[in-house]
């Protein structure tokens, strides 16, 4: 591990930095409607009323029993917040990217209008 920051990887914490994308990565491959910021990936979806709103986190957190990949999911009255964050690597891995395609999949089919203009 030579050449590590020692505030990035502890071994007592399992960071695995090696894993972790950098913000230039994030940028070019968060998908549509994602955002990165301090080292996260998130997306806000509107809804038309707040019990839609729950819903969708239901089913967001189906697919991420699914997939083994849990994101934060904050419902805020009519939006829902979706945040990943490899905690194990420290910041933002592939494995977040490929979660927030398949959230990006699962809002196409919920808003019946694809993941544009949402």
């Amino acid at each position: 591990m030579t050449g590590m920051c020692p505030e990035l990887y502890d071994p007592r914490m399992g960071y695995d930095p090696t894993r972790k994308l950098t913000d230039g990565d994030v940028l070019d491959l968060k998908p549509e409607g994602w955002w990165g910021d301090a080292g996260k990936l998130f997306r806000e979806f509107p809804f038309d009323s707040y019990q839609a709103g729950v819903d969708f986190a239901v089913r967001v957190a189906a697919l991420a029993e699914a997939l083994g990949h849990h994101p934060d999911i904050s419902i805020h009255y009519r939006k829902v917040k979706v945040n990943y964050f490899t905690h194990d690597a420290g910041g933002v891995t592939q494995r977040d990217i490929d979660s927030a395609q398949a959230v990006n999949a699962l809002w196409a089919e919920v808003s019946g209008a694809g993941v544009t203009g949402a």
